[in-house]
């Protein structure tokens, strides 16, 4: 009997890492995951018990899978069909972190462009008022 098997990018958008099947593909493409420490491609098919390293931006994750649904489910479920690596996620947790420090602590440019005082006050200042 053979053991279960699904399309790494279907896998991959079911357990909610991307949003659509072809940003799957295109991360999978752009080599941006790896099943079992190699590159591979997006019909590779994948069974329970697979490891998968996935990246995201400046994230990463290292996963097992164990569990292959039938259909795409609630993030509340897809948590459950891989375990992550403790390591992996403690790591990712703290990148996240420092990356929300440092958008909290980086000055906000102005939005939209300058109001009719704000270019008078931008001239006087430049010397470029007549």
């Amino acid at each position: 009997m053979t053991s279960p098997e699904m399309r790494l990018d279907k896998w991959l958008w079911a357990a909610r890492f991307f949003k659509t099947r072809k940003l799957a593909i295109e991360a999978i493409n752009g080599g941006k995951v790896h099943l079992n420490g190699q590159r591979t491609k997006p019909g590779k098919c994948i069974t329970i018990g697979s490891r998968l390293t996935i990246h995201k931006e400046s994230l990463e994750w290292q996963i097992e899978v164990l569990e292959l649904p039938k259909q795409r489910r609630p993030a509340s479920e897809a948590i459950h069909f891989y375990r992550e690596d403790e390591a992996g996620r403690e790591q990712r947790l703290r990148q996240i972190e420092e990356q929300r420090l440092l958008r909290a602590a980086a000055p906000r440019p102005a939005a939209g462009k300058p109001s009719k005082r704000d270019r008078r006050m931008i001239h006087s200042f430049t010397g470029k008022d007549r």
